[in-house]
């Protein structure tokens, strides 16, 4: 195994115009390996301020409570695609009922690549805030082909650790994708007399199983009961409507504005 470093400077010697046999003779690394560096390492040696997890020690970013909000609302309603040779674009969906949601979007993506513009392009009853840059299937390696739900959605150890220190932020990042908090209401009888009673609740849907997981083990970290409720066969949305869980919901939440 061999560091970023040394692969680096590997592949620098070869930029140079030595034949891969002469540094190979060099440095003692085998051709097939400097080969293998060129396709999948030397695309990145160009690249501006590296990410942090293209470092030689990798890490996490450098405002992880930023971050963590920012995965929760790409896992819900954001996309990863390319653009130029090597340029990627995140575009997170935000609806036009909510502009403190845009803001707070633009402000995540801000803090995760400050030296990256942020633009916002309005849809059909939603904004898209969108930032162009290299390094985001490097910070959200849950990026691949095809919907979400269609594939199976993981945190690499060191999003995990991010979230688990920030499982707030992250729950608020889904909260504000997929999620709302609505007053239900229901009927008693009180002296014979029908009375309305109204109550909070939480909301979360999402058609993927694993985000879905990903949602209710947080909620079970920071002590917040849930249930399942199916839409017919679908199990797709996940409610939060006991007093104790929504004042704790409330409290580091709230409802989108």
């Amino acid at each position: 195994m061999y560091d970023m470093g040394t692969r680096k400077r590997v592949l620098s010697l070869v930029a140079q115009g030595r034949s891969l046999n002469s540094v190979s003779k060099e440095t003692g690394i085998s051709r097939a390996a400097i080969r293998s560096w060129q396709v999948r390492i030397e695309p990145l040696m160009n690249w501006g301020p590296p990410c942090p997890q293209c470092r030689d020690a990798p890490g996490p970013p450098e405002e992880p409570a930023a971050y963590a909000y920012l995965l929760g609302l790409y896992l819900g309603d954001g996309c990863i695609s390319p653009n130029r040779k090597g340029v990627y674009i995140l575009r997170i969906a935000c609806a036009d009922t909510w502009p403190g949601l845009i803001e707070a979007c633009e402000a995540a993506i801000r803090s995760v690549r400050p030296d990256n513009s942020v633009c916002r392009v309005q849809a059909q009853g939603h904004v898209s805030v969108g930032c162009s840059s290299k390094h985001w299937p490097c910070l959200f390696p849950q990026h691949g082909p095809g919907r979400k739900h269609e594939r199976t959605i993981a945190l690499e150890p060191w999003q995990q650790e991010i979230v688990d220190a920030h499982p707030w932020e992250f729950i608020r990042g889904l909260i504000h994708s997929d999620g709302c908090r609505i007053t239900n209401w229901t009927t008693r009888l009180v002296a014979g007399e029908p009375k309305r009673y109204e109550y909070p609740r939480y909301f979360f849907t999402n058609k993927s199983d694993d985000i879905r997981k990903l949602f209710t083990n947080t909620l079970d970290k920071v002590g917040v009961e849930w249930t399942t409720l199916a839409r017919g066969s679908d199990p797709f949305n996940i409610s939060m409507a006991r007093k104790a869980s929504v004042a704790l919901m409330d409290a580091h939440v709230g409802p989108k504005y």
